[in-house]
């Protein structure tokens, strides 16, 4: 089993690109097979969810070609059936953007409950709801999710709790049902933007994305397109707040500033130096951090997604931060793990105070889940001495070449496989 081992106490220095981000791209790949006509899509991150996911399309039956590491082109015309492989797709939870594709495709679908990582109860019910309501039966039996219907028609949906799973899900069956469909209290995440920009690139026509309300009008088909990911702002924002716990100084290319406006507030409030062009954005961190409180939300407020990293960021800080888990119950399963390397976090619900340290030190902890596990491999970087980070499968998931990119900032990470190579590692950085 491969573990990250990390000498930590380097300041990170220097550029690093961003990939496309993975929480567009997985909608996108299953939205594609919607076209018989073929789709490049651009930008694609090379991590397991993907490579899962592809893999999935393909044993149903559509054509992929990898054109390079990060293109791939998709025909979903030699489909052959609308049952999806429990085995191929069981690791992650994704799949169910395939319900709504082959549900807009074909009127029937039937996919595995989905998997990924356990970070509390995500239920698809919100998912369901819309499905019904455009003229889907919808039933689960021995674990699968089975929807047909014999005619998709518009409906005027509203979501009980905003979801962006749901709002990608139902916008794409409905944009191949009759009639106009209507999401509100739709979530507003910039994936939820380039997924219905993708499928207009298909021939959709979806209005209001980026808003509380999505209009759309049915269309009876999709065309072929070329189209291109947007960045990864989890990826940025992890990046961000490794430079700001080593003390570091890094540019990251090829982002969206805007997209990372919440993430930004809160280094510029703990003390953070953040400077913003184009398509970069710099983070100069000269100094110990400071106190805050954060407090998770739907876009555009503070992303779940980005709450361990703050949180292995703040308890180096100075003096008693809180933050607030508003979206997942289940989130805080790290914390027990930096505990392990010296941090002093009481857990209280749905809340973490975390009363900043000085310094951490190295240890063997494990990777809990994606996000958790990259904000172990930030403490491992800033702490004294060598930190073992194991099941990095995880981490996997959702950061390419995650060390490569740390080393290429000046990090020692390497990928290990074996208790010779954490030796040999630790013999040649001292």
């Amino acid at each position: 089993m491969e573990q990250y081992i990390i000498k930590g106490g380097i300041p990170l220095v220097g550029e690093v690109e961003i990939a496309g981000a993975k929480n567009a791209a997985l909608p996108i790949l299953s939205a594609a097979i919607m076209s018989d006509e073929t789709v490049t899509l651009e930008n694609l991150p090379d991590v397991n969810d993907i490579n899962v996911l592809i893999e999935s399309i393909e044993k149903i039956g559509a054509h992929v070609s990898r054109v390079d590491r990060h293109t791939v082109k998709i025909n979903g015309s030699t489909i052959r059936n609308c049952s999806v492989d429990y085995e191929s797709i069981k690791k992650i939870r994704a799949s169910y953007y395939l319900l709504g594709a082959l549900l807009g495709k074909y009127q029937e679908a039937e996919v595995p409950l989905p998997g990924g990582c356990n970070i509390g109860s995500r239920p698809i019910d919100q998912h369901l709801k819309g499905f019904r309501a455009i003229g889907a039966d919808v039933n689960i039996s021995r674990g699968n999710i089975i929807a047909k219907c014999e005619r998709m028609t518009g409906a005027h949906i509203f979501l009980d709790v905003v979801s962006v799973g749901a709002t990608i899900n139902i916008m794409m069956a409905a944009s191949r049902a009759e009639g106009r469909t209507i999401i509100e209290n739709a979530a507003k995440e910039p994936h939820v933007v380039d997924a219905a920009n993708f499928l207009n690139s298909m021939g959709a026509d979806i209005k209001g994305a980026g808003t509380d309300v999505i209009r759309i009008k049915g269309v009876p088909k999709f065309h072929g397109c070329t189209y291109s990911i947007v960045p990864d702002m989890i990826e940025a924002g992890t990046y961000m707040f490794a430079a700001a716990a080593t003390k570091g100084d890094v540019v990251l290319k090829n982002v969206i500033p805007k997209h990372l406006e919440a993430i930004t507030a809160k280094l510029n409030e703990i003390g953070c130096e953040v400077e913003e062009g184009d398509d970069s954005v710099r983070v100069v961190a000269s100094k110990r951090v400071r106190r805050t409180h954060v407090k998770t939300l739907p876009y555009p407020g503070y992303p779940t997604d980005m709450q361990p990293q703050i949180s292995a960021v703040l308890a180096l800080g100075q003096g008693t931060s809180i933050v607030t888990e508003s979206i997942f119950e289940n989130r805080f399963k790290y914390v027990d793990e930096l505990s392990r390397m010296g941090a002093n976090i009481k857990v209280e619900g749905n809340t973490a105070i975390i009363d900043g340290v000085s310094q951490l030190t190295g240890a063997r902890v494990s990777s809990p889940d994606l996000r958790a596990g990259a904000a172990l491999v930030i403490a491992g970087l800033a702490a004294d001495g060598f930190t073992i980070v194991d099941d990095i499968v995880y981490i996997q998931r959702g950061y390419e070449d995650f060390d490569a990119k740390l080393r290429a900032l000046g990090a020692e990470i390497r990928t290990v496989n074996s208790e010779n190579e954490i030796r040999r590692f630790e013999l040649s950085v001292g």
